[in-house]
């Protein structure tokens, strides 16, 4: 957990800094770009100021006139050092008394000269110096250039200084912006802690344990799956643990009997032939009892590990209803319970696996059986209906309670009726009929009866 809270928090800072970054400079540019914009600005009111003044009062004499004997109107406006330029590029006087022999081409007198105003950052004399240049006019031509320079030393002081105010604030962000990185961090560590705890602890084999939900987000899903399976392997170990017990329970009843049988003829003394009978014919009812549970334990087997594949072919399904009904009538006769069943004349041969078929019936209508007391009914009817068959298998039993319904076909579940065998059977009838791309509906009503809906697709597997 500590890696993903380091992670967090190093993603956290670096957007942060990057962000506060970009806003420093962007800031800082635009303190630098606001002080010279209006120092240049200050400057350009100053020096049109001054060359208004010399085209309204000055105009009428030479330039080098004007510099021997007015040359203080040109720079009194002002507290720049002041320049003027001839039209060929000269300087012809500085404000601070040093002029410079040969041409002062540069690109702002140029502009001057040009009749624009020009502008000029550079280095003079050794500092850092902002220029503007003004063209001075006569009779609307143009007979030099006047130029302020001013130092920027004073101006850079004041950027540095604002730029050290807003780094110191950015540090400051950054600082508080990280423990809050942390905090954050943690919202999202402390849920997930818990919730491998509870994980840890349900690995160990406590399933009791849960882990609680703190919000309505991923995490919280996570609390709810997680709390979510813990209750599923609960409820699968106890059904687990009840179907052990059942199973033992069910072939320890036939092999008592077989041992005590087997051992009660093994008497040398045992000269009965009725009894003989007796025991031989129990000893193989018995045998036969336990044959077959032990195939359904293995049959299931097959299922849940998604080994069993339909044998398919061609089924004559009026043939099969036909023998079925041979097969369990004598059981109702002798459980004297009425059995019915109704079969279209005209149903077509179905492409299936017959014995999973016969099997999946014979199931159901067992259990029908089992929990239909004697004067009661059991139902048969096949439906033919559009695009599906229905099989409707229903009886006047006791009814499976509201609270169980949901849970009759889960794996291993018995139901709180001592009449349930091992859990296993409804779960092998949904497997069967999911294997035939059908579905399987149970509805009950407690004391009154049940209903099983088992519905198989036409499509392909028709023929008519």
């Amino acid at each position: 957990m500590t890696g993903i809270r380091a992670r967090l928090t190093a993603n956290f800072m670096i957007i942060i800094i990057i962000t506060v970054t970009i806003l420093e400079v962007l800031l800082i540019y635009t303190v630098r770009q606001n002080y010279y914009g209006s120092l240049e600005g200050s400057l350009t009111n100053q020096i049109k100021i001054s060359a208004d003044l010399y085209a309204k009062y000055f105009s009428d004499t030479s330039l080098q006139e004007n510099v021997l004997y007015n040359v203080d109107a040109f720079w009194n406006q002002s507290n720049a050092e002041v320049e003027i330029v001839d039209k060929d590029g000269s300087i012809v006087m500085d404000s601070l008394g040093v002029i410079p022999t040969g041409n002062a081409a540069i690109n702002d007198i140029k502009e001057a000269l040009d009749g624009n105003t020009g502008k000029w950052i550079g280095r003079l004399n050794g500092q850092k110096v902002m220029a503007v240049a003004y063209p001075l006019k006569a009779n609307n031509e143009v007979v030099g250039a006047l130029r302020f320079i001013t130092s920027l030393s004073a101006v850079d002081k004041d950027i540095q200084n604002t730029a050290y105010i807003f780094i110191s604030i950015g540090l400051a962000v950054v600082f508080i912006a990280g423990m809050i990185s942390v905090f954050l961090a943690n919202t999202i560590i402390v849920p997930l802690k818990e919730v491998t705890k509870a994980a840890q602890e349900m690995a160990s084999g406590n399933f009791q344990a849960r882990s609680k939900k703190t919000n309505e987000d991923e995490i919280g899903k996570l609390s709810d799956t997680l709390n979510y399976m813990a209750d599923e392997i609960v409820k699968k170990e106890q059904l687990k643990n009840d179907f052990i017990s059942s199973v033992s329970h069910e072939l320890r009843t036939p092999l008592t009997s077989i041992m005590g049988w087997a051992i009660t003829l093994q008497n040398e003394q045992f000269q009965q032939k009725d009894m003989l009978a007796d025991g031989l014919g129990i000893i193989a009812k018995e045998s036969e009892r336990l044959t077959l549970m032990v195939e359904e334990l293995l049959d299931f087997s097959k299922f849940v590990s998604s080994r069993v594949k339909l044998q398919k072919a061609e089924v004559n399904l009026a043939s099969l209803i036909e023998h079925i009904q041979k097969q369990l009538t004598p059981r109702a006769v002798r459980e004297n319970i009425n059995f019915t069943v109704q079969c279209p004349k005209d149903l077509p041969n179905f492409f299936t696996d017959a014995n999973r078929l016969k099997q999946l019936f014979i199931n159901v209508l067992d259990n029908a059986f089992n929990f239909t007391t004697a004067g009661g009914l059991v139902s048969f009817d096949i439906e033919m209906q559009k695009k599906e068959l229905l099989f409707t298998i229903s009886d006047t039993g006791c009814g499976i309670a509201v609270d169980e319904l949901p849970m009759v076909k889960e794996k291993f579940y018995k139901g709180k009726t001592s009449r349930s065998q091992n859990g296993i059977g409804l779960s092998i009838c949904e497997e069967i009929v999911n294997l035939m791309g059908g579905k399987l509906e149970i509805t009950s009503v407690l004391n009154q009866g049940t209903k099983v809906f088992i519905t198989l697709p036409k499509g392909e597997s028709f023929y008519a």
